[in-house]
């Protein structure tokens, strides 16, 4: 950051000569945080600019004695008592001031805990210790610990869509009482013996459930002879009926969407062709930062693909990624250890170069795989970086995804690859938002028994 060349006795003097008048120890020298951030625009020749909630009205105890000679410490010094940072803004001399990040980390900080993590286990027996610590922590941080039974009842289903090479079911399943979660099942149009199942959780993608990105991937793994499912993300899609969006931003949705997941599961399981020992979950972003967590709670996964979303930067900014203090488990973790919890199940890394995914080949992906050595040469842990790439689940990010379900599933490639060995996803259909939903196009079906108050499901975890 920029800097300037005063000497802190400099500085003092300047802010006591400018304000003397005004403050004293007798009111621990309080000025407005809003006055003396102009007054460092001022100083170090920048611009600062206020990003979420205002700070008009806050007062700064001790406020010139926080400025020092470099920008980027009293910065630190006059935002911290707020649990404010200041990040950069474009241009060098412009910053941003928003509330404090507690799931990001910059670089250093990110490869020296990871450092911190290694240095608590060097062999198995230590990793398993911890591991079982984690894994107990986990599913209390998430609060499955205090989750209803299961309603029991049957699923709403609508008629079944005949595609090419597979089928589409929609499902409203109650979870919990009066509380539905809403997605589609994704059939092999032909269904010979045991198929494998994968689940399927959205990302904070643009059009949720009903994105392109996302069709094509449950219809792609179906086609290739596996049943998948796509499925709501709490307050968003067919949810909303029952609760406001407003709400995908409270703690608790990282509980529904994790209880989601494992009612879904038990519901997939019941039929008869569903393969209990191929399992696999794959999402991307926020269903990245879900994949992960599942694959650590839920013992009945058997393949685990997070994509951009594995990072020791970025722990997942939405409540309903990191909400709850999964984080805080084990006195600290992230989501690189939450993905060894894995290990040695098989287990791929998507990531690519224009997000906080780019750096897994260097920093994250080493950290992973030596988990994984712990187990020998039999654990399987791979990572495909795209370094050209931006944050999404697209076709090139399907293709690894594919090709790793392939072989660890034991499915048939050749449904969405061409002779060429390119992808070929053009026999899938890509359906209206209408054609996914179950309770009709504006919500008309929803049963009138259904939960609308937030505040009841949050009783129901108390």
């Amino acid at each position: 950051m920029k800097q300037i060349k005063l000497t802190i006795i400099g500085i003092v003097l300047l802010a006591w000569g400018t304000h003397a008048q005004l403050v004293n120890s007798d009111n621990k020298f309080q000025r407005p945080l809003a006055e003396v951030l102009k007054d460092v625009e001022a100083r170090f020749d920048v611009e600062l600019r206020i990003s979420g909630e205002s700070i008009e009205g806050k007062m700064l105890d001790y406020a010139d004695w926080r400025v020092r000679p470099e920008l980027e410490e009293t910065l630190d010094k006059v935002l911290a008592p707020f649990d404010l940072i200041a990040l950069p803004d474009g241009a060098s001399n412009k910053f941003k001031i928003e509330g404090f990040r507690y799931h990001r980390r910059t670089e250093e900080e990110a490869q020296q805990f990871l450092g911190y993590l290694s240095g608590l286990y060097s062999m198995q027996e230590e990793w398993e210790v911890r591991r079982a610590e984690i894994k107990a922590c986990l599913s209390t941080a998430v609060r499955l610990d205090k989750a209803p039974d299961s309603p029991g009842t049957k699923p709403i289903l609508s008629k079944t869509r005949k595609m090419e090479g597979y089928t589409i079911q929609n499902i409203a399943l109650e979870i919990l009482p009066g509380v539905y979660v809403c997605g589609s099942i994704y059939r092999p149009a032909k269904i010979k013996g045991k198929i494998p199942v994968v689940l399927c959780p959205n990302g904070h993608f643009g059009d949720g459930r009903y994105n392109p990105d996302m069709q094509s991937r449950c219809a792609g793994l179906a086609r290739m002879g596996a049943m998948s499912i796509n499925y709501d993300l709490f307050g968003w899609g067919e949810s909303t009926l029952q609760f406001e969006s407003k709400y995908h931003q409270k703690s608790l949705a990282n509980t529904i969407q994790v209880l989601t997941s494992i009612r879904l599961l038990d519901y997939l399981l019941s039929f008869d062709y569903a393969d209990s020992d191929r399992v696999g979950i794959t999402g991307g972003s926020g269903g990245g930062s879900h994949t992960m967590l599942i694959s650590a709670i839920e013992d009945r996964i058997d393949v685990s693909v997070p994509v951009v979303m594995m990072s020791a930067i970025h722990y997942g900014g939405c409540p309903c990624e990191s909400g709850n203090p999964i984080h805080l488990c084990g006195g600290g973790t992230n989501n690189v250890e939450i993905a060894g919890l894995f290990a040695p199940k098989p287990q791929l890394i998507v990531s690519d170069g224009g997000d906080w995914t780019a750096n897994v080949p260097e920093m994250e992906f080493p950290f992973l795989k030596r988990i994984y050595s712990f187990y020998g040469p039999a654990a399987v842990v791979e990572n495909v970086h795209l370094p050209n790439e931006k944050h999404d689940y697209g076709p090139s990010k399907r293709a690894a995804m594919y090709h790793f379900m392939a072989k660890e599933l034991k499915l048939d490639k050749a449904k969405v690859f061409g002779k060429d060995g390119q992808l070929n996803e053009s026999a899938i259909t890509i359906e209206k938002p209408n054609d996914l939903k179950i309770f009709g196009d504006n919500g008309e079906e929803l049963p009138a028994s259904a939960l609308r108050n937030f505040e009841l499901l949050e009783a129901m975890f108390k």
